[in-house]
């Protein structure tokens, strides 16, 4: 959201008003939520006092992440970036019932993909008409051009990933590369005590790995967009992914997707080794990434808030 809204700031979009509501104000630029400490248990389930009164007069409110406001007199978005609350395996009952909740009231859901477009409707049980598509923002990040080590971004596949671990810890060494596996820190401490030789660094550490990468792996359950992997593309930096549905609909044609684990070590040597093949996925995906650039993504918020006002006001 930081990204987004400096790219709208950039953008010239519209006149921005900055807000934080999960936790305290960090800039100057920020406006401060009255008793935002005393409201945050009640946004938390949709319930509370409205930001109608303690936000300056505002077109449309924007938020993301686990508090959901309430809002009377003024259109509501909310981002839906992340669905393992959604799933059966790990539902969280209080953010299903938060969003039906808005829902009802009004508000706008945005997706950053079709595919999550289709669950988020089907597990919320709202219109089609009340959950839109705007990919977010993905961070600018320089081009990494002499990247020498394999980067994999392990994002809620631990499983999945120790037990392909050992083949690409023995491709490593058999570079002379490191391994890095960028993981949670729950993820961190499984990793480090299952025996492979693997550098584990922590997720506020992936600008710096993805500058020392030659090639990325990008091991998702789905459940999330593909930051990383994009950032990866922007950097031309060539990528492997899981092909999920999501990752299919955003990163085919310019990253190598995997089916099983029988084809990610003979994809890893191809786009390790071929320079033809890297240099037509390097091509590939700084042409995709630009579809996810802050400033793009700035423009088609822009239209939706546009939109979502005029849709009010009628």
């Amino acid at each position: 959201m930081t990204d987004l809204a400096d790219a709208l700031d950039q953008g010239g979009e519209c006149d921005l008003v900055r807000f934080r509501t999960f936790s305290s104000s960090r800039a100057a630029n920020e406006s401060r939520l009255r008793y935002r400490v005393l409201w945050s248990p009640l946004w938390r389930r949709g319930l509370g006092p409205s930001l109608d009164n303690l936000l300056p007069a505002v077109d449309v409110v924007h938020v993301a992440g686990v508090a959901t406001p309430p809002t009377k007199r003024t259109p509501l978005i909310i981002s839906v970036d992340d669905l393992r609350p959604l799933r059966e395996e790990s539902r969280i009952h209080q953010r299903v019932t938060q969003l039906q909740r808005a829902a009802q009231r009004g508000a706008t859901l945005v997706a950053s993909t079709m595919t999550a477009s289709h669950e988020v409707q089907r597990v919320l049980g709202v219109k089609r008409s009340q959950v839109v598509v705007v990919p977010p923002a993905v961070p600018s990040v320089a081009l990494t051009d002499e990247g020498h080590e394999l980067v994999v971004n392990v994002t809620g596949l631990t499983e999945w990933f120790l037990a392909v671990a050992p083949q690409l810890s023995q491709f490593a060494k058999a570079r002379g590369v490191q391994l890095v596996a960028l993981t949670s820190t729950a993820a961190a401490q499984r990793v480090r005590q299952s025996g492979v030789e693997v550098t584990v660094r922590a997720r506020s550490e992936a600008r710096s790995a993805l500058s020392q990468a030659r090639v990325v792996m990008h091991f998702s359950d789905g459940a999330r967009f593909p930051s990383f992997a994009i950032a990866a593309l922007a950097a031309g930096v060539p990528t492997i992914a899981r092909s999920t549905t999501i990752n299919r609909e955003l990163l085919e044609g310019a990253a190598a997707l995997v089916n099983s684990d029988d084809e990610v070590l003979a994809t890893l040597e191809e786009v390790w080794d071929s320079e033809p093949v890297r240099a037509i996925m390097i091509a590939a995906g700084k042409s995709r990434a630009v579809d996810f650039a802050p400033l793009t993504a700035a423009r088609a918020y822009g239209a939706l808030y546009r939109d979502v006002v005029r849709g009010w006001e009628s």
